[in-house]
């Protein structure tokens, strides 16, 4: 899953980046509603979690842009205003979601996380494949019943090979859905990360190469 924060209170950010990082999420961040709008431009995101009271561009004009935009990223609304009108005024401007300041973290995360899910075809909470199985809510992964420990990346990148059902994901589409823009789309953690994978999980190898292409777990 891939999320972008835009907060103007830099040191709200960067925890909730943090945090959100910490359960695997690939997450950018922006500090004005402008450079919310360029981003959700280029990058395909499947959360937005958006300050109300953005500078440069009001984040209420960043949801009715995202909203008239038609994609399928889902909007949580941040805001100090928790009244009920202030709810349903950002929630009649297109929000799918509204949380005010301050909340508590494990919230955030549990709606960020439902937001997702709506964002994308709808997937288990436990995926099993080849032996493989992967617990989405414990953030847990067993091979043939074996606890298997793997890190965060580890973790991004084998559930979206499970959740392609035996299709194959390329290094791009894993890119997207792991890490954030900041990652050199050059580089080789792709392949470092699904060699380590293999190690970890153990033989028989389950994470297939197809060449020039990307991988798959048949």
């Amino acid at each position: 899953m891939r999320v972008l924060i835009a907060e103007d209170e830099v040191v709200m950010a960067d925890a909730i980046a943090e945090g959100l990082r910490l359960q695997s999420l690939a997450v950018d961040t922006v500090h004005d509603g402008d450079a919310a709008l360029q981003r959700l431009a280029v990058n395909d995101y499947d959360v937005l979690v958006l300050d109300r009271d953005l500078p440069v561009v009001h984040g209420d004009d960043v949801c009715r842009a995202v909203v008239a935009a038609g994609g399928t990223v889902r909007v949580l609304m941040l805001t100090a205003a928790g009244e009920l009108d202030d709810r349903v005024r950002g929630l009649a401007l297109g929000a799918d979601d509204y949380l005010p300041k301050p909340f508590a973290f494990a919230e955030l995360v549990a709606r960020v996380r439902a937001l997702g899910r709506r964002s994308r075809p709808a997937a288990p909470p436990v995926l099993e494949r080849a032996g493989i199985r992967l617990d989405t809510t414990r953030r847990e992964v067993f091979r043939d019943g074996q606890y298997v420990a793997v890190s965060r990346k580890e973790f991004a990148v084998l559930e979206e090979l499970l959740r392609a059902d035996g299709a194959v994901v390329s290094t791009e589409e894993l890119l997207e859905r792991a890490w954030d823009e900041h990652t050199d789309p050059f580089t080789n953690v792709i392949r470092t990360t699904v060699m380590t994978l293999r190690r970890k999980l153990g033989p028989p190898a389950v994470i297939a190469t197809v060449t020039g292409v990307g991988y798959q777990i048949p």
